[in-house]
């Protein structure tokens, strides 16, 4: 009974110290797009790190929580309906990982953990960018298009540097 709860004390700990970190690698830009999204210090790392470790479910979690802080911090928001896709629903996917790659030292499997994971948190923003955001789209341009190519420019980027910082780090992570 007391190991089932001093794993419980841990897995919470963790999750809130990588949800902070995250929180604050996503202050780091690289790029800043300008109806929301940004290429940062590799803010999602720590996120597919404690579903790397955790596993999918709590991955997920984490990453909901993760999302509804980027939304306290720095809202962007079209519709109320977007506000659920643009953040719980986009960095909740980054649990994704934990479904894939859980404790693996695969690095195909890790890699296909990370793009999925991003992959879906694309597809939050894509879906909100067709249905909300469609209005930003220029003259001309259908707003199919215009959410791929606005979400890839920055999601593209970063879903390279958290496969490339994960990489270098995963194996001293796995052994804590």
């Amino acid at each position: 009974m007391e190991r089932k709860s001093s794993t419980q004390v841990k897995m919470l700990v963790e999750g809130a110290m990588m949800v902070a970190i995250a929180t604050i690698l996503s202050m780091i830009k690289v790029l800043d797009m300008p109806y929301g999204g940004s290429v940062t210090a590799a803010s999602m790392v720590p996120i597919l790190i404690y579903a790397y470790r955790w596993g999918g479910f709590q991955g997920m979690f984490a990453g909901v929580v993760y999302g509804v802080i980027q939304f306290i911090l720095g809202p962007y928001a079209a519709h109320p309906v977007s506000i659920v896709l643009d953040y719980p629903v986009a960095f909740g996917v980054l649990g994704i990982m934990g479904f894939i790659a859980h404790r693996t030292d695969d690095i195909k499997k890790i890699f296909l953990g990370i793009f999925l994971g991003i992959f879906g948190r694309f597809m939050a923003h894509f879906i909100s960018g067709i249905v909300f955001f469609a209005m930003y789209a220029p003259e001309g341009m259908s707003p199919i298009w215009y959410s791929i190519s606005y979400n890839a420019l920055y999601l593209i980027p970063e879903c390279l540097i958290s496969m490339v910082v994960f990489t270098l780090i995963y194996k001293k992570v796995k052994n804590i």
